[in-house]
C-alpha cells in the first residue's frame, strides 16, 4: 500500500493570494462539481522532482525523473500534457520529453500532482475554478516550498478564480464518481497534521461542497505509518457511479495494519452498496521491498486510454489488465514499468492531474 517514508525538515507555506484570485465566497457562489475523471481532458498536469532533500541519491533522482518522462511521453500520445518544472530545469527535463510535451516555467519540489496541483470544478455557469485543497506536505512531513503554491500559480496562469476548501489535504485522499459520491479514509483528513480541531462531520461538510457531492463513504484508515496516511486512492477507484475497482492483498497477513484496513475498506464498501470489483497485488515483483507500493489501483485514465503499472508477475499484471478492459471499455491500455515511484509510495495517479475539457 502506500507507505512513502516519512521524510524530516518539512517547511510550512501558506498561499499568497497576489498568485491567483482567492475568493471567500457564499455557498451560492461555491456551487461547482469535480467531473469525473473519465471525462473528456483538456490536458494532464504532472511536476519535475527535483529537490535534493527529499531525494538525496542523484541515480535515483534521474530515474525518477525518467519515469515521470516516460509517463508523461505515453500520456501524450492521447491527450496535451504540461509538465511544471521551473525554467533552470527545463533544459534537463526537455533531453527526456518528447517534443509533444509543454513546459511551464512554475517550480515544483517533489513529482505528485495529484497531491500538489490543482483541483479542477465546473461552477454552473459551466466556467473552471480551482476548488482547492491546500497542500501542506502531507502534515508537514515534507519540505513543500514550492509544492504548496503550484495550485495557485496554475489558478493565475490560466485567469480562474483559486477557491478555498478550508481544508488542508490531497486529492489523493477523496475518490469521487463525479455522480455526487465521494469515498475516503479519516486516517488523511480527521487528522490533527492537516484539519486540527475539525469534526469528521465539519470535514466531510467541506469535501462535499469542494466537490459538489452529495454522499460520503468514511474507511478508517492508518493514522502514521506512511507520509500519506493512507491515501485511498492507492486502494480504490471509482470507475463509475457507484462502482469501484480495489486493489486487495492475495494472501492478506493478518499482523499487516494496511491488509487489515484494505479489507475493512472493502467491507464497508460493499455494505454500502457499491458494486466492488477486487484484484490481488502482485505475488511476484521485481522489487522485493516491504515499503514499495505495488497497487494496480493507481492507474490514470486519459482521452481514450489508461495508463496502469506492470510490476512483473505476468498473472496479476493480466488479471490487473483485464480488470481495466471491463471498466473502461473502447479505451486503450497501457502498462508501464513505474518501480521508481512504487519505491517512494506512489504510482501513476499520484502523479498526474487532470484538467477537465
Amino acid at each position: 500500500m502506500n507507505r512513502r517514508r516519512l521524510i524530516a525538515g518539512a517547511v510550512a507555506c501558506s498561499v499568497s493570494s497576489s498568485l491567483g484570485r482567492v475568493f471567500a465566497m457564499s455557498e451560492k457562489e461555491r456551487n461547482m462539481t469535480v467531473p469525473p475523471e473519465e471525462g473528456q481532458h483538456e490536458r494532464t498536469f504532472m511536476q519535475w522532482p527535483v529537490n535534493r532533500s527529499i531525494h538525496p541519491e542523484k541515480a535515483f533522482l534521474k530515474l525518477l525523473q525518467q519515469t515521470i518522462a516516460d509517463i508523461a511521453n505515453t500520456i501524450a500520445e492521447f491527450e496535451p500534457v504540461t509538465l511544471l518544472a521551473a525554467k533552470e530545469d527545463h533544459k534537463r527535463a526537455r533531453t527526456m520529453i518528447s517534443d509533444s510535451v509543454e513546459l511551464w516555467d512554475i517550480p515544483t519540489d517533489d513529482l505528485w500532482c495529484r497531491d500538489s496541483g490543482p483541483l479542477f470544478a465546473r461552477k454552473s455557469d459551466g466556467s473552471l475554478a480551482i476548488s482547492h485543497l491546500q497542500f501542506n506536505g502531507w502534515g508537514e512531513k515534507q519540505v513543500h516550498k514550492h509544492d504548496a503554491l503550484i495550485a495557485a500559480h496554475i489558478a493565475k496562469r490560466l485567469d480562474i478564480p483559486l477557491i478555498p476548501s478550508g481544508l488542508y489535504g490531497e486529492a489523493g485522499g477523496v475518490e469521487h464518481d463525479g455522480h455526487g459520491l465521494l469515498m475516503a479514509h479519516e486516517s488523511s483528513w480527521v487528522n490533527e497534521n492537516r484539519n486540527p480541531g475539525l469534526s469528521r462531520d465539519e470535514i466531510e461538510k467541506r469535501l462535499l461542497t469542494s466537490y459538489g457531492a452529495e454522499r460520503m463513504i468514511w474507511a478508517p484508515g492508518v493514522w502514521g505509518e506512511d507520509i500519506t496516511d493512507y491515501h485511498i486512492d492507492s486502494l480504490a477507484r471509482f470507475t463509475g457511479p457507484g462502482r469501484v475497482l480495489i486493489n486487495l492483498p492475495d494472501n492478506p497477513d493478518l499482523k499487516d495494519a494496511f491488509h487489515l484496513a484494505a479489507l475493512e475498506t472493502y467491507d464497508i464498501l460493499v455494505a454500502a452498496n457499491i458494486d466492488v470489483e477486487g484484484i490481488p497485488e502482485p505475488a511476484h515483483r521485481r522489487v522485493k521491498s516491504l515499503e514499495f507500493v505495488a497497487s494496480y489501483a493507481n492507474y490514470y485514465v486519459c482521452n481514450g486510454g489508461v495508463i496502469a503499472a506492470q510490476f512483473g508477475d505476468k498473472q496479476s499484471d493480466q488479471i490487473a489488465r483485464k480488470a481495466l478492459e471491463l471498466h473502461y471499455p473502447g479505451r486503450e491500455i497501457v502498462t508501464l514499468n513505474v518501480d521508481a515511484l512504487g519505491e517512494v509510495g506512489g504510482g501513476i495517479h499520484c502523479a498526474t492531474q487532470q484538467m477537465p475539457a
